[in-house]
């Protein structure tokens, strides 16, 4: 097997025992991205000598004994919208053609602190607006699966870069399924960390009170080193959880026996592709013969997620993205005739399609006159949805069912349909809105070999259970060896 192939804890072992050196790993990772990248265009920015030289350095840090974590020496790369110092961050945005962060965000200072090796920047959906990696000013990036197929979005720069072999493992973020969807269209694992879990210091915000960021690798045990290295409390976000931590690596246990699983009756619908469905409850009948216990039930209100995630997301997103002027950094129109002006060619010029669509439906949102009837009932809603999610979680400790609705689309197919493609959220969006965690694993394959993703969804803070579920399924199966052949 290619060493691009691997799994992040496979490379570990390579690295402890000598066999390969750090240089050598990111030598052939930076060989991989140059062979295959021009077909799937996953990466913005490729930092070839930098990753070169902090490669060295790493090695030197693992000779010495410095370097002890699971993850020194592994290459990495980050979706976009994650601040690197020195390193250009876009947001696949004109906006942000030009940004060099002063600063690091904390996830990228903790991964480095962890000895990892950054290969670069991924592509997404601009501002991480989008379900399918077709928004993005840079280019659109294609499934490594079947390249007329779109990879997922908004991190579909980050599930395409690990299931091409491109990275190690990547960084996403996740405001209503955008870590999940993509992982499950290019058949990797993703996990959408509880809201307040992972700092959202340095992350270029979307929609704040759902934003998060998360892991996408190649199985369930890469998952759970990344998310050792990544949660815990940060004092620069005043939304981050001040608790205390479990080591994930001790939730890698082969064993299911007495966990209740509940699976939404409203998850396994008509609209659902018939594959999907078929993928995902034979995946729930094998953990129920591995000793889980199941249940169908109903879980109200999932129909009214997608009109009060895009509510929400959009009047905050209106908010956030307030700050592109023009004046204090970003894209600046050359034409204007006054400030008012350069404000109204700025945003013109440097935003997409998607963005503004979603700037003005929150503004619109926000509006006077429309508050209350918008974005005040789209609040209501979130605490609704929330309560119904608790009063599930006192009967189950985890819920079953589809990421997603199909696999994945071909390139353009729903582009033009904005509701279509919002609706491709159905599943994913009520966890941010509850701040919950999920997890998604591969289950299957449809009939055109594309992968189908099998979504976990826990309890607040209760990543281990999700991760037990999701590496009990994984030993009992043979989905998370299947490798994309681009």
């Amino acid at each position: 097997m290619e060493l691009y192939q691997l799994t992040v804890h496979e490379m570990c072992d390579l690295i402890r025992s000598k066999k390969v050196s750090v240089v050598e790993l990111t030598q052939s990772l930076l060989d991989r991205i140059n062979a295959v990248d021009a077909k799937i265009e996953s990466y913005i920015t490729v930092l070839g000598d930098e990753a070169l030289n902090r490669a060295k350095k790493v090695q030197e840090r693992i000779d010495k004994g410095e370097a002890v974590s699971p993850l020194a020496g592994i290459p990495m790369a980050l979706k976009d919208n994650i601040c690197t110092k020195n390193v250009k961050t876009t947001c696949a945005s004109k906006m942000l053609n030009n940004f060099i962060p002063p600063y690091d965000a904390t996830v990228s200072k903790k991964l480095y602190n962890e000895d990892t090796v950054l290969l670069g920047k991924l592509n997404m959906d601009e501002f991480a607006m989008g379900s399918s990696t077709e928004n993005s000013y840079f280019k659109i990036t294609r499934n490594p699966w079947n390249v007329e197929r779109v990879p997922g979005g908004s991190s579909g720069g980050s599930a395409a870069s690990v299931a091409a072999g491109m990275t190690g493992f990547a960084l996403g973020s996740d405001t209503g399924g955008s870590i999940r969807q993509p992982a499950s269209f290019c058949g990797i694992v993703g996990m959408k960390p509880t809201y307040g879990a992972v700092s959202r210091f340095g992350l270029v915000a979307f929609a704040s009170s759902m934003d998060q960021i998360g892991p996408l690798t190649k199985d369930v045990t890469d998952c759970a080193i990344v998310l050792n290295a990544i949660t815990g409390y940060d004092p620069m976000d005043s939304t981050s959880a001040n608790i205390k931590y479990p080591d994930y690596s001790k939730a890698l246990i082969n064993d299911v026996k007495g966990i209740r699983i509940g699976i939404p009756k409203e998850y396994i619908a008509e609209e659902t592709n018939p594959e999907v469905k078929k993928a995902v409850l034979d995946a729930a009948e094998t953990l129920r013969k591995l000793g889980a216990q199941l249940e169908e039930f109903s879980l109200p209100l999932t129909e009214y997620a997608i009109p009060a995630y895009y509510l929400i997301s959009s009047a905050e997103a209106s908010s956030n993205l307030a700050r592109y002027d023009g004046i204090k950094y970003g894209y600046r129109a050359e034409k204007y005739t006054d400030l008012l002006d350069l404000y109204i060619q700025t945003r013109s010029e440097g935003f997409g399609v998607e963005v503004k669509r979603r700037i003005l439906l929150g503004t619109y949102a926000l509006s006077s006159g429309y508050y209350d009837a918008y974005y005040k009932k789209a609040l209501q809603v979130r605490t609704l949805i929330k309560n119904a999610f608790n009063e599930a979680f006192a009967k189950y400790d985890v819920l079953l069912g589809p990421t997603a609705p199909t696999t994945a689309y071909k390139i353009g197919e729903k582009k033009d349909n904005p509701l279509e493609m919002y609706l491709e959220d159905i599943y994913t969006v009520s966890v941010n809105i509850a701040g919950l965690p999920g997890l998604t694993i591969p289950c299957g394959f449809d009939i055109s070999n594309l992968p189908i993703g099998l979504q976990l969804i826990g309890k607040p803070f209760d990543e281990s259970t999700l991760l037990r579920v999701g590496y009990t399924f994984e030993q009992n199966t043979e989905y998370h060896k299947n490798r994309a052949r681009i």
